[in-house]
Parts: C-alpha cells; sequence; structure tokens
C-alpha cells in the first residue's frame, strides 16, 4: 500500500459500517506489515458541538520519509454524511474543544515561527485559524469559560518570575548556557523520556481578542499536578470556580494528590479532599446544573491498579458519596449527562472497554451500556447525542455514536476502511484457562491469516506491560499482534494475575511478590497452547515489554519452553532501577534494604547463572521509566554468558519506539531474530 504525504493528505472520510472483524473481502495472501500499519489513519480526541450534532475528531497520519506526523481537526455529522476537514496546515493540531456556542473550536499548535505551542480559534462556519497567545513557556489543554468569550489553559513555568518577558528571558539563558548542570532538593527527577527543571503547572485564562493571558493560580501558594493527558481541571458551568489536581507533598518522596477549587475571580484556593491522605483524587467534573463535582479517587498508597472510586460531591453541602461502592472495576473517563441525572465512563472490564452508565445519587448500581465488539472508549455527551471511540485488536480506532439507554453502537467513519479491506487479517478469539492457583486467566489468540487448523504452526507469547494494565480489544501500534500473527505465527496475550480488570483482589495479587504467580500463569499458557494439535510444541517464542519485559528476563532464568526470547525495556534489575523516574518516592511495602529476601526472589538478574535462551534485547536512550542501563546489563550478562544474544539500541527512543522509521526497523529486527530462531509459518 503507497503511503500518502502526509501534510496534504485530503480524503473525505464518509460515515458507513467500521470493520471489527476479518474484513469481508480481503485480498487473499496480502498481509498487514509493519509498513501497512504505519499508513493507517489514527482517530482520537472525540468532541460533540454543544448541540449534539457534530463530532470533532483529530485524525493524524505519518509520512515515513520525513518521520513527521500530521494531525488536522475534521468535523463528523452525527446522523452521518460527508466529513468535513477544519484544519489544513502542516503542523499537528490537538487538545481540541468546542466554544460552548458552537461558533468556534480552540486548538494548541506551534504554526509558522511559534517557538512553543500556541492557542488558536478557528471558527466553525469557514476561515482561517487566528492565534490567540505568544506565550513563551507554551499552552496545553484549553478550556473554554460558559461564556465562550475566554479560555483557560495550563503553562510551566518559573512562578517567581513576573510577566511573559522574564520568562523567555529564562528559557534563552539557560538554552544558550554554556552551563548543563541540573539540581534537584527533592524527587520527582524525570518523567517517561525528559528530566523535570523547576518549573511548576499554572493555570492562566485569557479571552479571544487575544489579551494578555492572566494568572490564576500563581501565588496562590498550589501549582497544578500534570504530566501527560487530557485537562486535569473542570471549570464550573457559572464560570466562577475551577478544580485542579494538586501535589501536597512538600517533602517529595510521598506523592499525595489533592483536589482544590479557586474562584476565577481570585481567592484563596481550596482543598476538597484534604480528608484521603493516602491516594490521588483526579479527573475532577462539573454537573451541568452545577450542583455537584464528580471525580475520581484512590485510596490506596502506591497502587495505581486500585480500583478508582466515583465519588459525586454537593457543593452546597460539601457531602459526598461514593457512586461505585460494590463495584469491583474502576472508574474512568467520566462524563456527565447533559441534565445532570447520569455520569458515564469507559471501564477496563475484563480485557474489553465498555461504557458504563453511574447514578449520580448512588441509589442504582453502575450498569453496563456496551458488550463485546472491540473497546469503546473516549466518550463525549451532548444534546441527545453519545459518540466514543471504538477499536479491536484488528482495526484501529473509529468514531461511532452509542444510544444512552440502550448501549447500541451505530458507526460513524471508516477511515481505514478501503486499507483494511485490502489484508487479510488473523481470526481473533477470547479463551480461558486454568493458570496459578487454579485461577481462571483470560487470553486473546489471534491466528495467523490462512490459518488451518489441520497443520503445525509456531507460537509467539506476548507478555503485557504494567503490571496492573490488561490487554483489552484494542489495535496496538507499538506490539501489534496482526503484524506479527501475519509472520506466520499464532500469537497470544494472557491477562495473568495483576492485570486490571478481573476486579481488585485479582490486580493486587502479585504485590510485592511480582515474579511466581505471573511465572506460572505464563508457563499454563504455554501448556495449554502445546496441548493445541495446531501448535508446533518445539517452535515456541516469549516477547515482552516493560514489566512485560521484566516477566520475559524471569523467565530467562526459570524453565520454560521457549525456543528465543524477545525483551524490551525490560526492569531486569530490581536494585537498579532505583534509578527510574517513579523511583523517589516512598514503597508501598519495605524497601529492599528493609527486606534483601524480596528482591532476591523477584529479580531477574539474581538467577542470570540459568541463563541460556537465545534473546534479543531492545532498549531506548532517553527511557527514564526503564533506563538504559536495564537493557546493557541484561545484554552483557547474556554475552559473558555465552548466550546468544543481540542488543538493538535507539539513541532517540524512549520506553517506546514511537518515530515511524524506528518502529518499521524494530519490527523488522524481531521478525529477523524470531525466523532465525523459531520457523515461521504452517507445516503438516
Amino acid at each position: 500500500m503507497r503511503l500518502c504525504n502526509l501534510a496534504r493528505v485530503r480524503l473525505v472520510l464518509t460515515a458507513a459500517a467500521l470493520v471489527l472483524a476479518v474484513p469481508a473481502g480481503a485480498q487473499d495472501g496480502k498481509v498487514m506489515g509493519a509498513t501497512e500499519m504505519w499508513g493507517l489513519k489514527r482517530l482520537s480526541s472525540p468532541a460533540l458541538s454543544p448541540d449534539g450534532r457534530t463530532a470533532l475528531v483529530t485524525v493524524s497520519t505519518f509520512d515515513l520519509k520525513t518521520d513527521k506526523r500530521d494531525a488536522d481537526l475534521w468535523l463528523f455529522p452525527v446522523e452521518g454524511g460527508p466529513a468535513r476537514q477544519l484544519t489544513t496546515d502542516p503542523a499537528a493540531e490537538g487538545d481540541a474543544t468546542w466554544s460552548p456556542d458552537g461558533r468556534f473550536v480552540a486548538f494548541v499548535a506551534k504554526r509558522d515561527d511559534d517557538k512553543a505551542p500556541q492557542l488558536y480559534i478557528i471558527p466553525v462556519a469557514g476561515g482561517e485559524a487566528r492565534r490567540l497567545t505568544t506565550v513563551p513557556t507554551g499552552i496545553r489543554t484549553p478550556k473554554w469559560l460558559p461564556d465562550s468569550q475566554g479560555l483557560v489553559f495550563l503553562s510551566r513555568v518559573w512562578p517567581e518570575l513576573t510577566g511573559w518577558e522574564e520568562q523567555e528571558k529564562r528559557l534563552k539563558e539557560r538554552d544558550e548556557s554554556k552551563m548543563t548542570a541540573k539540581v534537584w532538593d527533592k524527587a520527582p527527577l524525570s518523567y517517561f523520556d525528559r528530566y523535570l527543571d523547576d518549573r511548576e503547572n499554572h493555570l492562566y485564562v485569557t479571552d479571544i481578542t487575544g489579551a494578555a493571558p492572566r494568572a490564576l493560580t500563581v501565588n496562590t501558594g498550589v501549582s497544578v499536578h500534570y504530566n501527560e493527558g487530557s485537562a486535569p481541571f473542570d471549570i464550573a458551568p457559572d464560570g466562577k470556580e475551577i478544580a485542579f489536581p494538586v501535589n501536597v507533598d512538600k517533602v517529595g518522596n510521598r506523592p499525595n494528590i489533592d483536589l482544590f477549587t479557586l474562584p476565577l475571580a481570585g481567592g484563596t484556593a481550596q482543598n476538597i479532599t484534604a480528608a484521603n491522605v493516602t491516594g490521588p483524587d483526579s479527573g475532577p467534573a462539573y454537573s451541568p446544573d452545577g450542583k455537584y463535582l464528580a471525580y475520581r479517587q484512590r485510596t490506596i498508597y502506591g497502587f495505581y491498579g486500585e480500583n478508582a472510586r466515583l465519588m459525586v460531591r454537593d457543593r452546597a453541602t460539601g457531602a459526598v458519596r461514593d457512586v461505585t461502592e460494590g463495584f469491583d472495576r474502576s472508574a474512568d473517563d467520566i462524563v456527565w449527562a447533559p441534565d445532570s441525572s447520569a455520569i458515564y465512563g469507559s471501564v477496563d472490564d475484563a480485557a474489553t472497554q465498555r461504557v458504563y452508565r453511574y447514578d449520580p445519587r448512588g441509589r442504582a448500581a453502575p450498569r453496563r451500556l456496551t458488550e463485546g465488539g472491540g473497546d469503546v472508549t473516549d466518550i463525549d455527551v451532548a444534546g441527545r447525542s453519545m459518540i466514543g471511540l471504538r477499536q479491536s485488536l484488528s482495526a484501529p480506532a473509529e468514531l461511532i455514536a452509542i444510544d444512552p439507554r440502550s448501549g447500541k453502537v451505530r458507526e460513524i467513519s471508516t477511515a481505514n476502511g478501503t486499507a483494511l479491506a485490502g489484508f487479510t487479517l488473523g481470526k481473533v478469539e477470547s479463551v480461558t484457562y486454568k493458570g496459578a492457583n487454579d485461577a481462571d486467566i483470560q487470553m486473546w489468540v489471534v491466528y495467523p491469516p490462512g490459518f488451518d487448523p489441520s497443520k503445525k504452526y509456531p507460537a509467539l507469547m506476548l507478555v503485557h506491560g504494567g503490571p496492573h494494565n490488561a490487554i483489552s480489544d484494542a489495535f496496538s501500534y507499538r506490539w501489534n499482534a496482526q503484524v506479527f500473527a501475519g509472520w506466520g505465527y499464532v500469537v497470544t496475550w494472557h491477562n495473568f494475575h495483576g492485570s486490571s480488570g478481573f476486579g481488585q483482589a485479582f490486580t493486587d495479587s502479585i504485590n510485592p511478590e511480582w515474579g511466581e504467580v505471573p511465572y506460572q500463569d505464563t508457563m499454563k499458557a504455554a501448556e495449554w497452547l502445546a496441548a493445541r494439535p495446531f501448535i508446533d510444541k518445539d517452535r515456541m517464542a516469549a516477547a515482552g515489554a516493560s514489566y512485560g519485559g521484566y516477566l520475559t528476563s524471569f523467565i530467562l532464568g526459570r524453565e520454560h519452553p521457549f525456543k528465543t526470547l524477545v525483551i524490551h525495556a525490560a526492569v531486569y534489575n530490581l536494585y537498579t532501577q532505583y534509578a527510574a523516574d517513579f523511583s523517589g518516592s516512598q514503597s508501598r511495602f519495605k524497601e529492599y534494604w528493609e527486606d534483601p529476601a524480596v528482591i532476591a526472589r523477584n529479580s531477574p538478574h539474581m538467577q542470570a547463572g540459568n541463563f541460556r535462551t537465545p534473546t534479543l534485547v531492545l532498549h531506548g536512550e532517553q527511557d527514564l521509566r526503564v533506563p538504559i542501563n536495564h537493557g546493557i546489563e541484561l545484554f552483557n550478562t547474556l554475552q559473558r554468558r555465552g548466550v546468544e544474544s543481540r542488543l538493538v539500541y535507539f539513541p532517540d527512543e524512549n520506553h517506546w519506539i514511537l518515530k515511524p522509521q524506528n518502529s518499521i526497523f524494530w519490527y523488522a529486527e524481531v521478525e529477523r531474530w524470531l525466523k532465525a530462531h523459531v520457523a515461521p509459518g504452517a507445516t503438516p
């Protein structure tokens, strides 16, 4: 398939049938490779117009020759019909949001001579975008004021400096300085791929005339806790108050995220969740009638896999109720119904993301709306409409409409329908087997295109990361099961103990003993596979990244049936993982100097004397979540052991391989290694 120049893509995306299984009319023999996968369009961040009639969606494409991404804004009629491209600039647009009156769309982009991302608005009826800001420290996550006359946004600034000129001057001084040292007095030092400086995230407000933004949180004694993703704050419907998260930990090694409210006109920031001193509060969302504030709450320190409870606060009385009490799933991506009668959210539910309806009064249990047939996420509600994105292991995300009562889904877009119809994709199946402690373990099985059950195939077992992040029915670009299956392998992805979406007890069952039970689950999965008549038990491989790389490294030193292993960004040495970006925080359990036996039992490097399996090691220099030393330590240990091994090093990548050309090379190296050790394809 020929790749389009991403800056000049002008295709019309029409409302038609969305393909979630093997596309009808696929051409026999043509499989999807990594290059073809990068040619697919990526839809994200859907947002409904205030009247609920039009969906705003970011559509991204990639140019493999330049490694550049183009992201344009498109408008999709919810009831069907041709979509319209709203922006055409070569720069990537993001953080797009409708004005409450429906006349404008605001977005963030780095266009023309912008030195940092700036805030733009464009009229929906037609016309050119207009830049509103020239903020030297850049703009993130804008939200409109209710009167459509201004916006609130985040910028990472030095709070002690007054005026944007001083901010710009310091940026220039540090950029031009020959002294490059950084100094910290407390953690954290870094986040995924960047070292943090002494700036803070603060909220500002500006109007649509382009007036100089006014600081909201500077000099209030608090700053906004934010790293990436959607806007962490919300604005009350009357425009008088804003809610946002703050890390109230003053020491630096025990984060405690509370929600604060602040009058937009100025005043004192008030901590409204101070009673929760052990877990984070996040995701504030005001009800449209202004009476309530919903948010997510966790209460176990250091356990991000804990089910987030959905809390609703009465703004008049301060009373708070948990509307998910007894619900053994985690609330996420919450959005209010327009009449404030319900809250909706996407829930990680037994290996599939589904939409649930919550009763904000707490009188009814959460009710599931959508069923199987792919993950449904990124929902939005306005007027009488609900939209979201649906994807699967076989198809990228597409825009859908959802009936808020029945959960019935209707397809709106097929941005990739034509491209997918050109491929033969592998059949996807969900199976359950008995794992450690005789527990039921869910596993995805992706069969090679043209699979013949009368023949024997090799198996590639994928081991997911996290560990508290289940593999759901979603399309992955970094580890694409259909691409792997297209090489001629039966591909599996199992949700071992520790995975999310199967109840909190299951998720927490591997803490702090990370290794043993997931290892048993993996060996049981291998036994299940070996017992299938279509699997060649002498041709089995395993591959994993991050925690999945940890578990694959753990397997490396244990008995296992795999002829080769592929290990990316592995947590290999639990001692040196203390250099990771989150490791400055106190442990939920005992530290290694308090209980050395825990690391001795669980760190893969302690079992290096048993390493014998040929292993491909891959790692990125800029990975600060699992620093590069892990990959180098593992590779050098394999070399000193005399074990066949190969190290693939990416100097400009972090925890993930995100640049198109690097990603394609990554897939090629994995394929080459696998084929050299586990022959692909069917045999009689």
